[in-house]
């Protein structure tokens, strides 16, 4: 049987500013939507933390960080979301509402993962986290980018010196994530295992993921 009725394709990502996001509706959605992406995103890394096998690279740095000052790793990553902001400032990178609220929710729900979660002394329960923490990240990924409030700090970094640059966004990204590791390891930082594991894991994760939680804006969207 036949039907004259058509199959429209997921819109893509859209890039809104911060009035424009609130506009563009199914807030009941995507608000949850975020705040649940971010929080697991925290969650994330304090399951790579306690697994003791390697970190994602910004914490890498974070990790050789909070080794020289009185801070938590979670604020450290609140303090280096702040600081990565400033950089947006030259690069004419507009933060939107998600930005804002990455740099809060990520670094306070990672401090609150770690004061639940503690390192297990079986080499294959560490990998379990590892494995874990690197899965959840790119869900984690794929719900806050795909509620469509904007890009997290680092996100934003990386694509507005692509634009700037004219380099590719693989090649921008590289070179951010080699830079960070370097600091990272020169501050005393954790690198292992799954420092590498998840750098090669996360992109074709997060891509896999995003489509299925990318909210449709539709028309008002576009505008």
């Amino acid at each position: 049987m036949s039907s004259s009725t058509t199959v429209r394709a997921p819109r893509p990502l859209v890039d809104l500013g911060p009035l424009a996001q609130l506009r563009a509706g199914q807030l009941a959605r995507r608000v949850p939507q975020l705040v649940v992406g971010l929080v697991l995103y925290g969650v994330s890394l304090a399951l790579m933390v306690r697994g003791s096998l390697g970190l994602a690279p910004w914490d890498v740095l974070h990790s050789g960080f909070i080794r020289h000052v009185p801070i938590t790793l979670g604020q450290a990553v609140v303090l280096f979301s702040f600081v990565v902001l400033l950089l947006w400032i030259p690069l004419r990178e507009k933060p939107g509402i998600g930005t804002i609220a990455n740099a809060l929710i990520v670094g306070v729900a990672a401090d609150a993962a770690l004061a639940v979660i503690t390192e297990p002394d079986a080499i294959w329960l560490r990998v379990v986290l590892l494995v874990g923490g690197i899965v959840l990240n790119g869900l984690a990924t794929a719900l806050y980018i795909g509620s469509q409030f904007g890009r997290g700090p680092r996100d934003g970094l990386m694509t507005g010196l692509a634009r700037r640059t004219g380099w590719s966004l693989r090649l921008v990204r590289t070179g951010l994530e080699v830079t960070v590791v370097v600091l990272g390891l020169l501050l005393g930082g954790v690198l292992g295992l799954g420092t590498v594991l998840y750098a090669l894991a996360i992109g074709p994760l997060s891509q896999l993921m995003l489509p299925w939680f990318t909210v449709d804006l539709g028309p008002r969207g576009e505008a």
